[in-house]
């Protein structure tokens, strides 16, 4: 039965290994899963994701965020599933033959989850990028059309803001996995930091993520752990439980 903690991700996002680890050890038994982004498997290799399976009971999102031609994901998503995490990420971008390669390289072995547009950017990044204006108007159109691109690829979710999940799940479907960055609890005062569309940890729940990934507020927070079960608490809280 899945918990409040269970939708906890923590991300990784760190300055060295040795303080991953720290992290690692201190919240092991107060979140679902630890996310090891690209600067920290730089840094550390597939090592530091088999130490943290081997460490406690957290499963490891790896979020590499592929992007490349389609015979080269394949053979790196397959990689990835050999070494044990739960979830791993490709960019939906123009080429839906990628996503389809990452899913034939993960081999059901992990779970594939795209990208669709990231937290961080806003519809007038996108207009100057060069999309067409009605997705600089409206990023959930563009979110939604990269969100049923990646179920089509047979990607198990997509990563998405909170504000996008009610209209993702009833366009994909309940069972269509979705994970959230970009939120922030009332408590921590929203700020948005690198951010531009965030939601609050019930927010995001009540709008039917399944996952959110949440660093800030408890990574700066003067206890960690509490900070981790406060969040889990509103959460329970949202969910009835």
């Amino acid at each position: 039965m899945k918990t409040a903690r269970d939708y906890i991700i923590f991300p990784l996002d760190v300055p060295s290994v040795d303080a991953a680890r720290d992290f690692v050890r201190l919240l092991s038994n107060h979140v679902g899963m630890f996310k090891v982004g690209l600067e920290l498997f730089v840094r550390s290799g597939p090592d530091l994701v088999r130490w943290i399976l081997e460490s406690g009971t957290a499963g490891v999102f790896l979020d590499l965020k592929f992007h490349d031609i389609p015979a080269t994901v394949s053979r790196a998503m397959a990689g990835v599933a050999g070494l044990g995490a739960t979830f791993a990420t490709v960019h939906c971008g123009e080429n839906p033959a990628m996503l389809k390669a990452a899913v034939e390289g993960g081999n059901g072995k992990v779970g594939v989850l795209g990208v669709t547009v990231l937290t961080s950017v806003s519809g007038q990044d996108i207009t100057a990028a060069g999309f067409c204006p009605e997705y600089g108007i409206d990023l959930s159109s563009l979110v939604m059309k990269r969100a049923e691109m990646a179920k089509a690829a047979g990607c198990i979710g997509i990563v998405c803001s909170g504000q996008e999940v009610s209209t993702v799940k009833q366009r994909c479907g309940r069972d269509f996995i979705a994970v959230t960055p970009g939120i922030r609890p009332l408590w921590d005062g929203v700020s948005a930091d690198d951010q531009a569309r965030i939601t609050t940890p019930a927010q995001a729940v009540l709008n039917g993520s399944d996952y959110i990934v949440i660093g800030r507020p408890i990574r700066n927070a003067k206890d960690p752990q509490t900070a981790a079960k406060r969040i889990a608490d509103e959460i329970a809280k949202a969910v009835g439980g």
